[in-house]
C-alpha cells in the first residue's frame, strides 16, 4: 500500500516543483523588465550582464531537475522561456519549445515563446505561424500584439492594397489592448501600429495623435513602459516628423540612457542637433549671401511672380478658391495664413543626414529670412539658390528648443508636399512627390 501512496503523491509533488520552476523563470523576466525600479539609470550599462547572470543562475536550477522532468512539456517550456530572456536567438530554446508544443499542442505560452525565437532568427513566417497557432488555442494579448508586429515587418506583397496588412496589424493591437487595458506593452505596440498607419495611409493627423496617445497611455498604466528605450525612440521619430524637435531630442537622449549599447538614438540625437545648429546659423547670415548679390536677387521680386496664385480660379491647399495676396514674412501670423502667399528667393538649402525634410531658406523683399521644411519630396526634387518660391497660405511655426545647455529659436514654414509650392512661376509636377515612410521597428522584442 505504501508504494501506491507514493505513486499517487508523485504527480502532486511534480506539479508543485514545476510551479516553483515557473516562478523562478517569471522572476527573471520581472528582473529584466522592471530593472530600473530597483536600479538607477547609472546602472544601465550593467543591465544586460546582470540579466544574463540571473538567467544563467536560473538555468542551473532547471538543469538540476533535467533528469526528473526532461520529457515533460511544462519543464521544456520553462527551460525555453528562461533561454528566451536573452535578446538573441537560441537554438537550444527553439529545440525545447518545439518539443514542448509537440508534447502539448494546447500550450499557448509555448507557441508564443517559440514565435519570439523565430522572430529573433528573422524567420517571420515561422513566427507568424506560431502566433496564429496560439490564437487558435485561445485568444490572448501576447499572440495578438506579437502577430500585429510581425504583420508590419513582413514584406508587402499586395501592390494594390499596401495598407491592408498595416490595417490588420492595427486591429490586432487594438484587440490586445481591449483584453487588458492595464498592459503597457500592448499600448506600446498599438502606438507603433498607429505610426505605421500614419506613414502608410496618407499621414492623417488623427493617426499621429492616436500614436502619441497610445504611447502616453502605456506609460500611464505601466511604470515599466517609461523604461522601454524602444518607446522613447519610436515616439521621437514621430516627434521629429511633427517638428516637435525639443521632445524628439529628449526622447532620443532618454532611449540612449536606458540602453547605452544601442547606437541609433545617439546618432539621431546628434544628427538633429547638427541640423538645428546649421539651420540657425544659415538663417542668421542669410545663407552667407553677400549683400550686393542679395539685392540683385531681390530686385526682380514682385507680385507678378505669384503666377497661378493671381488667378481668381486658384484653389489653395485648404480648398479655398480665389486669388491670393502677397504677404511679407514679417506680417505672417503663427499658424495658417488664409488668402495670403509668401514670396521669396532661395538663399540656401540644407541636405542633412537623418532629416526627413528638404530644408531651404528664403528671403523676401524686406530681406527677412525664414526656413522652409518640405516633406514627401522625391529624391530628385529640390530648389536652387536664386530660385523664386511662392508658398500659398503658409503654415508658420515658431520653434523654441532647449536641450543640454543649447537653445534654438527660429520661425519656419512647414510644407507637406512639393506639389503645394510654385517655383519660378510653375506648379511642381507629380513626380516631385513621394510619400515619406518611416518604419517603427523595435530593435529587439
Amino acid at each position: 500500500n505504501m508504494a501506491e501512496e507514493e505513486k499517487r503523491s508523485e504527480p502532486v509533488t511534480d506539479k508543485y516543483e514545476l510551479q516553483k520552476l515557473k516562478e523562478l523563470v517569471d522572476d527573471v523576466y520581472k528582473f529584466r523588465d522592471c530593472y530600473f525600479e530597483t536600479h538607477s539609470l547609472e546602472d544601465a550599462e550593467k543591465k544586460d550582464s546582470d540579466v544574463t547572470q540571473k538567467m544563467e543562475k536560473t538555468l542551473k536550477c532547471l538543469q538540476e531537475k533535467e533528469d526528473q522532468f526532461k520529457n515533460k512539456a511544462e519543464f521544456l517550456l520553462q527551460k525555453g522561456r528562461c533561454l528566451n530572456v536573452a535578446p538573441d536567438y537560441s537554438a537550444e530554446a527553439e529545440n525545447c519549445l518545439s518539443r514542448a508544443v509537440k508534447l502539448e499542442p494546447g500550450l499557448v505560452d509555448g507557441w508564443n515563446t517559440l514565435g519570439e525565437q523565430y522572430w529573433k532568427k528573422q524567420d517571420l513566417t515561422g513566427a507568424k505561424n506560431c502566433f496564429t497557432g496560439a490564437l487558435q488555442q485561445s485568444k490572448n494579448k501576447v499572440s495578438l500584439r506579437s502577430l500585429s508586429m510581425v504583420l508590419r515587418q513582413l514584406p508587402q506583397t499586395e501592390k494594390n492594397a499596401p495598407g491592408k496588412p498595416i490595417l490588420e496589424s492595427m486591429h490586432l493591437a487594438r484587440q490586445a489592448v481591449q483584453l487588458d487595458v492595464e498592459d503597457g506593452t500592448s499600448w506600446f505596440v498599438l502606438g507603433n501600429a498607429y505610426v505605421s498607419m500614419f506613414f502608410a495611409c496618407g499621414q492623417k493627423p488623427e493617426f499621429s495623435q492616436q500614436a502619441l496617445s497610445a504611447y502616453a497611455q502605456a506609460e500611464k498604466v505601466d511604470r515599466t513602459a517609461s523604461y522601454n528605450p524602444d518607446l522613447h525612440f519610436n515616439r521621437s521619430t514621430l516627434f521629429q516628423y511633427e517638428e516637435m524637435f525639443g521632445s524628439a531630442l529628449e526622447g532620443y537622449s532618454r532611449a540612449a540612457a536606458l540602453n547605452p549599447g544601442w547606437e541609433d538614438p545617439v546618432m539621431k540625437e546628434k544628427q538633429l542637433l547638427d541640423y538645428l545648429r546649421n539651420v540657425t546659423e544659415l538663417l542668421q547670415n542669410k545663407g552667407k549671401t553677400k549683400p550686393r548679390r542679395l539685392q540683385k536677387m531681390l530686385s526682380n521680386l514682385s507680385a507678378s511672380e505669384l503666377g497661378p496664385c493671381l488667378s481668381p480660379d486658384f484653389r489653395s491647399p485648404s480648398g479655398r478658391i480665389g486669388s491670393l495676396e502677397p504677404g511679407t514674412l514679417s506680417s505672417l501670423k503663427h499658424g495658417h495664413n488664409p488668402g495670403v502667399a509668401a514670396l521669396g528667393k532661395v538663399v540656401f538649402s540644407l541636405a542633412s543626414e537623418g532629416s526627413v525634410s528638404f530644408t531651404f531658406g528664403m528671403v523676401d523683399s524686406e530681406e527677412t529670412c525664414i526656413v522652409v521644411m518640405v516633406y514627401n519630396m522625391a529624391n530628385s526634387w529640390g530648389v536652387l539658390i536664386g530660385d523664386t518660391v511662392v508658398i500659398p497660405e503658409p503654415l508658420i511655426k515658431r520653434n523654441v528648443i532647449t536641450h543640454k545647455n543649447e537653445s534654438f529659436d527660429f520661425r519656419s514654414i512647414r510644407v507637406d508636399s512639393p506639389l503645394l509650392l510654385i517655383v519660378n512661376g510653375k506648379k511642381q509636377n507629380v513626380q516631385s512627390q513621394i510619400a515619406t515612410s518611416i518604419s517603427c521597428k523595435p530593435h529587439r522584442e
